[in-house]
């Protein structure tokens, strides 16, 4: 799954982590993506680039920086037989199972307390699993650089900043402020946060594109103690909930615990309840020279893969062709894909 490049590129001995959160619904892509396979299936397990699903290629990028024994994906139970295929061999070390999708807060909060139970408390990234990255290595290059900003100033906490193609209304929007060092050779990049803006409406999306403002890509870089305090002071009541699972005797325990736990907890955003509400807790790297997108749309999912690997960047792009079926040999290939893993 690794190639030489991303393995050259990934250090043998490494103090990051990483959370892969792989446990949503992709709702807004469910009518695309029944009507591609007969059936709903969350994006993030969707096999459109060579037979390669995104959850995949996520787990092939983050292993450019960060070891994936230290890197913890976190699943939804109903998803089972999509993620079982994917992960092979992968220990119960390695994954964390969440009886219900409540939301990316939840998500977040339970695999920064196993990953700290575990003796780690340096730095930590966040990546969602169902975004499109035309360019692994020079991503993943920024996000090296968030790692090494952390390192010299614990209390940082980097979102990667999107440069915008359009006013899309579907993201989330960053406006930045200041450098936080201005003459430093490698905090001198990163910006203050003054406001965080979620989905805004048209209007607001044409002023935030024309100030030259950035989009939430959602990848966050931190020390795993201030990550962890920040969500503690944003939702209070779920970190005490959540705070006694994080000691196990087994995996069984544990999941038994989370039963419990879920089972009454609030479907929380992690963008909604703890970025927008301190957003002078956070800080910004611009992101360039990489098309990125979140793929929330059939329109975007089409033209990344009609145009992977080359000038796609999300937003207002467009799809010549736009049926389900216009790419070239993507229907027999999800059919050979579906037939392999037993989907049919």
């Amino acid at each position: 799954m690794h190639s030489a490049l991303s393995a050259a590129a990934r250090p043998e001995v490494s103090n990051y982590a990483a959370v892969v959160l792989a446990g949503g619904e992709g709702v807004r892509l469910s009518s695309f993506t029944r009507k591609v396979f007969g059936y709903h299936l969350p994006k993030q397990f969707c096999p459109l680039f060579d037979g390669e699903t995104l959850l995949e290629r996520t787990m092939r990028r983050t292993s450019m920086v960060v070891p994936p024994a230290q890197t913890i994906t976190v699943f939804t139970r109903a998803h089972e037989r999509f993620f079982g295929p994917i992960l092979g061999g992968s220990t119960t070390s390695n994954i964390l199972i969440q009886p219900e999708n409540r939301g990316t807060a939840p998500a977040i909060l339970g695999a920064l307390l196993r990953l700290i139970e575990e003796g780690h408390t340096g730095p930590v990234a966040i990546f969602p699993s169902d975004h499109y990255v035309s360019d692994d290595l020079r991503f993943m290059r920024h996000v090296s650089a968030a790692f090494c900003a952390v390192e010299l100033a614990p209390r940082l906490t980097v979102v990667l900043g999107i440069n915008p193609d359009g006013p899309e209304t579907e993201y989330g929007w960053i406006e930045s402020g200041a450098s936080v060092a201005p003459m430093h050779p490698e905090l001198g990049q990163i910006n203050q946060i003054r406001h965080f803006w979620e989905k805004p409406s048209p209007e607001i999306a044409l002023n935030l594109y024309r100030r030259k403002c950035l989009w939430n890509s959602f990848i966050l870089v931190a020390n795993a103690m201030t990550l962890l305090s920040l969500i503690a002071s944003a939702l209070p009541g779920m970190y005490s909930i959540f705070r006694p699972t994080e000691s196990f005797a087994d995996a069984a325990s544990e999941e038994e615990s989370l039963r419990t736990i879920f089972r009454d907890l609030p479907t929380t955003d992690f963008s909604v309840s703890v970025l927008s509400r301190f957003p002078e807790e956070f800080s910004v790297l611009p992101v360039t020279g990489v098309s990125w997108s979140d793929l929330g749309d059939a329109r975007r999912l089409l033209a990344a893969i009609s145009s992977d690997g080359g000038s796609f960047s999300g937003g207002n792009q467009s799809v010549t062709q736009s049926k389900s079926f216009a790419i070239p040999g993507l229907q027999e290939q999800i059919n050979r894909y579906k037939s392999s893993q037993g989907w049919q």
